[in-house]
């Protein structure tokens, strides 16, 4: 924070894969999953087809001019929206046993870590496809799976790879925001076909794998749905936040620029219709505020006709972009919840997926402020009230949800409590940055226990390495709602707010500038880096011209380490291409016209040739960056390479159950620069994953109150025995630079407790 014709048989009807009528009504320990597909127990299989094979929803009866007016085009309009769509499959849903199989209203973290414990993230732009393949085909490629598989890779998420942007009459204009400004249930044919992803899914699931979608329950773009409602065509203006201006009133209105369908308000006419009682005016801040630009989240649409004959005008509340029109939950026709569930049910019961991305889901409420304050537009009740809804409804029909939002503490708790089933952790992933960079783990250790303390374990987290966003160190925790909170650090008690300019401050010393030129700042938000690239900087490199063997194994030894904290713990681990690569990010000159308008980004958003295609002439996105690992399958071939290692940690991470755990404690250390955590496992037993952040030997004593005298600890890679827990409830470790160790700690027998001496 990039256009397809589904195919189908009409004749697959919902419901009616087994044959088995029976199952619909009688209750069954089976999951919904099981009863229709045994052969997928963990995934939805696609079913009945939102479209009968060849016939597009685009592209029909053409005739005349792009206006209200012409029946041809607001019927092209209406079978083009997403709305129709939605209408279609939520009949194939309804009425049926099935919807009643499984328990909806409780998130359900284990569940989800069983189902896909951990994810590739794929980003389109930078991932080589393989030659004549689309980008969905190449995330087919059944090698692909058997190398994710022998790694213990068991869930894919594509990124948001349906048609987005907008419609011009009768053309489509292309995304503003990186295809989060949906506009159709179809695939980008930028991407692939509908066939492609459902091939996609069918690969992964004979490989044990997920495959986890987007949905944007928050906006769309100015696609078929949002032109129907500016003709106020039946209920699709319940869809927006939209409010049609009296004509009398068009005067409060500014004229729209020549070329243009819409004009953002500036802060004094958004207050005039204010006053005038149209709008609720100002909201509580202004995402991607831009002087002149974007003064205010609201805009007014040119006069419009409608089939009626009127012309309209409106004003439309966009929380991001003005091609993002917020979509209303409470609005009394409902339009909006079903454009958004419709979308859902697309994903999962069409195409195949098993979970979904929530995008932008924290901004479903807005509400009128008391007098002189601004409207209520976060953090309110509606918002969760529909990310309960959304939830429930995938967990109904037999998916999972995450959210990608950068929260505090308290809101991650507040929202886990019935919404998605997983949120990602912004939380502790900046502090474990921290804790490379500067080779002390205090941050990350407050993090860790505030994370505890304040009831967000880490098992319905998302612990990630590199995705395609910037290395993100807001820490809204500790800047906004935490800010005159009392922390101890570094043997003072500082303020909240003052701890998090200090981390900041941290991360850009050591990770930009002339310390590592390589790297550079985003805005406000964070760090333009990859996983390799932060790693170079923390090893004091300043030159990526100088990185040798001896450093790429250096750089390789740390990146494992950070493995290890993500994946050794309770929760999902995801990673992505870059870091199974290992890239570094793009020299400057290399996307010096994508830079222009600020955003860094791009120069951590490689290519990289995840399976060893070579050169594709066809390939259209980022320029190849330089890999120190190379592909995976040279990788899987080479003993002590980055995937085997990898496999190792996440073979740990299976046979010892910490995933689904439960983190007990995270101790103090008798290093700056380690790391305890301790797990209590479904059988009893604790596994103790202990980490070395610094370049330096580490000979050191790992204590906690949860660890029983005389519990055997036994390395759990190798089997080795390493001692006992003596009588202070500690036992003894050596870790070299950048080692992990995962631990399982198993107390003796009752008849044990009474020979067993203390160790030496």
């Amino acid at each position: 924070m990039a256009d397809h014709v589904p195919a189908t048989d009409p004749s697959d009807e919902p419901d009616q894969t087994t044959g088995d009528e029976t199952v619909e009504h009688e209750a069954s320990e089976i999951t919904y999953s099981e009863q229709f597909f045994p052969a997928r127990p963990r995934s939805l299989k696609p079913r009945a087809r939102l479209r009968p094979q060849g016939s597009p929803t685009q592209g029909e009866d053409r005739t005349g001019e792009a206006v209200g007016t012409n029946p041809f085009y607001v019927a092209w309009l209406q079978r083009s929206s997403m709305l129709r769509d939605a209408n279609t499959i939520a009949g194939q849903f309804s009425g049926r046993g099935s919807m009643w199989q499984r328990p909806f209203a409780t998130p359900d973290p284990r569940e989800a870590i069983r189902t896909a414990g951990v994810w590739f993230t794929a980003y389109p732009l930078s991932m080589l496809t393989k030659p004549g393949t689309s980008f969905l085909g190449t995330l087919a490629d059944p090698a692909l799976w058997t190398a994710f598989e022998e790694i213990g890779i068991d869930a894919l998420h594509t990124g948001p790879v349906k048609r987005a942007g907008g419609l011009t009459g009768w053309q489509p204009t292309p995304s503003v925001d990186g295809h989060f400004d949906r506009i159709s249930t179809q695939i980008d044919s930028a991407f692939g076909t509908e066939e492609d992803f459902r091939t996609m899914c069918e690969v992964a699931s004979e490989h044990g794998g997920t495959i986890i979608d987007d949905i944007v329950p928050g906006h769309t773009g100015k696609g078929a749905d949002f032109r129907l409602a500016e003709m106020a065509v039946e209920d699709y203006p319940g869809i927006y936040h939209m409010v049609m201006i009296e004509p009398e009133d068009w005067p409060l209105l500014p004229e729209v620029p020549e070329g243009a369908d819409s004009v953002n308000l500036d802060a004094e006419t958004e207050d005039r219709l204010a006053k005038a009682g149209y709008i609720i005016g100002q909201l509580q801040r202004v995402i991607f505020y831009d002087p002149g630009v974007k003064d205010t989240n609201w805009s007014a649409t040119a006069a419009v006709v409608g089939p009626d004959g009127i012309e309209r005008r409106w004003v439309y509340l966009h929380y991001f972009k003005e091609g993002q029109p917020s979509i209303n939950w409470l609005d009394p026709s409902f339009a909006g919840m079903r454009l958004v569930f419709g979308d859902a049910l697309h994903s999962l019961g069409d195409l195949g997926s098993g979970a979904l991305r929530l995008d932008a889901n924290g901004f479903l409420g807005v509400e009128i402020g008391s007098e002189g304050l601004p409207a209520w537009s976060e953090g309110h009740p509606l918002s969760e009230a529909a990310n309960h809804l959304i939830a429930s409804m995938v967990r109904k029909v037999g998916g999972f949800t995450f959210q990608e939002l950068n929260l505090t503490i308290d809101d991650i708790r507040e929202t886990s409590v019935a919404g998605a089933d997983l949120s990602y952790d912004f939380v502790n992933r900046p502090a474990y940055h921290h804790a490379l960079a500067v080779q002390d783990t205090e941050f990350l250790r407050l993090t860790l226990n505030a994370s505890l303390e304040l009831g967000v374990p880490p098992i319905g987290l998302v612990h990630a390495l590199q995705n395609h966003d910037e290395l993100t160190y807001e820490l809204v925790h500790f800047a906004t709602r935490h800010k005159d909170e009392e922390y101890a650090f570094r043997g003072e008690t500082v303020l909240g707010g003052d701890l998090a300019e200090t981390i900041r401050a941290d991360l850009v010393a050591r990770l930009t500038g002339e310390a590592a030129p390589y790297n550079a700042v985003f805005t406000t938000n964070g760090i333009a880096s990859t996983t390799a690239s932060v790693i170079a900087a923390s090893l004091g490199i300043t030159d990526l011209d100088d990185i040798d063997d001896d450093c790429v194994e250096e750089i390789k030894q740390a990146h494992l380490l950070l493995a290890m904290f993500n994946a050794w713990q309770p929760g999902v681990f995801a990673l992505s291409g870059w870091d199974l690569c290992g890239m570094l990010p793009l020299p400057r000159e290399q996307v010096r016209g994508l830079l222009r308008g600020g955003d860094t980004r791009w120069i951590h958003r490689a290519a990289y040739d995840l399976m060893a295609y070579g050169e594709n002439d066809s390939f259209t996105g980022m320029p190849r960056g330089r890999s120190l690992y190379g592909p995976l399958p040279d990788q899987l071939r080479q003993p002590g390479s980055f995937a085997r290692e990898l496999r190792t940690i996440l073979a740990v991470r299976d046979a010892s159950g910490v995933a689904t755990a439960t983190q007990v404690d995270v101790p103090p250390v008798s290093h700056r620069g380690m790391l305890v955590m301790v797990h209590l496992l479904a059988d009893g037993n604790h596994e103790v994953t202990v980490l070395n952040f610094s370049s330096d030997e580490v000979q050191g004593t790992v204590r906690s109150k949860h660890l029983v005298p005389g519990s055997q600890v036994t390395d759990l890679a190798d089997g080795m025995e390493m001692g006992l827990v003596d009588d202070l409830m500690a036992f003894s470790v050596t870790l070299a630079p950048h080692e992990g160790l995962a631990l399982l700690v198993e107390p003796p027998s009752a008849d044990e407790e009474d020979t067993t001496g203390t160790q030496p």
